[in-house]
């Protein structure tokens, strides 16, 4: 296993910042080497996904993708998997190599993640609408086994998107944790309001989504899932700030951007599942350069670490 390439402790907001910027880097670079993936989804979930690892609000090994006794993650949206690679990446899990080989024939990084080739994953995923009802096995399976042991349950992590949303087996999925009163579920909604077809909102618009959830008999948290300080925030909210008696599970709605932190992808459908040629993944490694470049001069100004 490589070392990893983050500090040994939680990171600052700033540094988890400059980790999600690398992940975009690097997303960048997988895709344009695959000529195939999906830019647009992995972009927009970047900073939810470096918050989730890298602040602290998930329990795991570090130093063992393996190790499957802490926190859970699920990835509903499969094919934004180069987004966890990239943080797989920083973690040390995958080397140099890997990242070189995504999609490709007996690669560990299919274009959708296989959890018999690639360590950390707890399922394969991608088939759009499944996430939530493992993820809710699983909070359940957690939840029993702590009434039995009398200690306390592991927290289950899914990422969603707002179009597999669109999916019916999702809301079977809302109403059995609800019904189940998992508290140890905590559902993260890629809001980017782009799907393969266009707008959610022009497809099959998704109303009031919160007031849906809580309807559903869950918590529900809006955040703007690019502020690293309140996916943090939502993240320990959910995981720990509950009130006494308050058994439902949480949803972190986070409103994001479509191939967030590219200027010519944001908020473009067209760059759902296209990989960027070889002048355009140039042109986005420049705008992320400079976007870091602001990120480091602001971290010499406050003094904090930038070792990411």
């Amino acid at each position: 296993m490589p070392s990893s390439n983050l500090p040994e402790r939680d990171l600052s907001d700033l540094e988890i910042e400059l980790a999600a910027n690398s992940m975009r880097r690097n997303i960048i670079t997988m895709l344009e080497k695959s000529k195939s993936g999906h830019p647009g989804g992995s972009l927009s979930s970047a900073d939810i996904v470096a918050t989730l690892f890298f602040s602290g609000a998930m329990k795991y090994n570090h130093n063992n993708p393996e190790d499957h006794t802490q926190d859970r993650f699920f990835l509903s949206k499969g094919h934004v998997a180069p987004v966890v690679y990239a943080a797989y990446y920083l973690l040390g899990w995958l080397h140099d190599d890997d990242m070189m080989t995504l999609r490709q024939l007996g690669s560990r990084l299919q274009g959708h993640p296989d959890n018999h080739a690639c360590p950390g994953f707890e399922v394969c995923s991608g088939s759009l609408g499944q996430g939530l009802s493992v993820a809710a096995g699983c909070a359940l399976g957690l939840k029993l086994t702590s009434l039995e042991t009398g200690e306390r349950s592991p927290k289950v992590f899914v990422l969603l998107g707002d179009g597999e949303l669109q999916e019916g087996s999702n809301w079977e999925a809302l109403m059995f944790a609800a019904h189940h009163k998992l508290d140890n579920l905590i559902a993260l909604v890629d809001f980017n309001n782009l799907q393969i077809d266009g707008h959610v909102t022009d497809v099959c618009s998704l109303g009031d989504l919160g007031e849906k959830l809580r309807a559903f008999g869950w918590n529900v948290i809006r955040i703007n899932g690019h502020d690293v300080l309140e996916v943090r925030k939502a993240l320990l909210a959910a995981r720990d700030g509950k009130e006494a008696g308050n058994t439902a599970p949480t949803a972190i709605i986070c409103t994001t951007v479509k191939g967030k932190g590219v200027s010519f992808m944001e908020d473009k459908v067209n760059w759902h599942g296209v990989a960027p040629s070889e002048a355009q993944a140039e042109q986005a490694r420049e705008e992320l350069d400079a976007a870091r470049e602001l990120l480091l001069i602001q971290a010499e100004s406050t003094k904090e670490a930038a070792d990411v």
